[in-house]
């Protein structure tokens, strides 16, 4: 439907804003597995992370991509470090978590 919309280039920015979504919705997903699974709270910290960095990252591209806000490009490596830690944390304390559990 956006092919009649948008030029190629912002198409192709569209779609690096709704892959990188679905992929940190999936990490939102993980996060709240591992906070059930290590019963750490401090792991939903990812999940906010990511909801932050969706907001930041895949926003900031759906802003340049439809509505033509350029300067919203600067906001995209801010929501693209949030990603990076994110992944840190959960990666982090759930190692952490597995490693308490094995030696209890």
């Amino acid at each position: 439907m956006l092919k009649g919309l948008l030029d190629p280039p912002m198409l192709t920015t569209y779609d690096t804003a709704t892959r990188y979504q679905m992929f940190h919705a999936f990490g939102m997903v993980l996060s709240g597995f591992a906070v059930r699974i290590n019963r750490d709270t401090r792991l939903a910290i990812a999940g906010w992370m990511f909801l932050t960095g969706i907001l930041l990252f895949s926003g900031s591209l759906y802003g340049v991509a439809l509505l033509g806000v350029r300067w919203l490009g600067a906001v995209t490596p801010v929501g693209g470090v949030v990603f990076m830690l994110g992944w840190s944390v959960l990666g982090w304390r759930s190692w952490r978590g597995t490693q308490e559990q094995s030696t209890s």
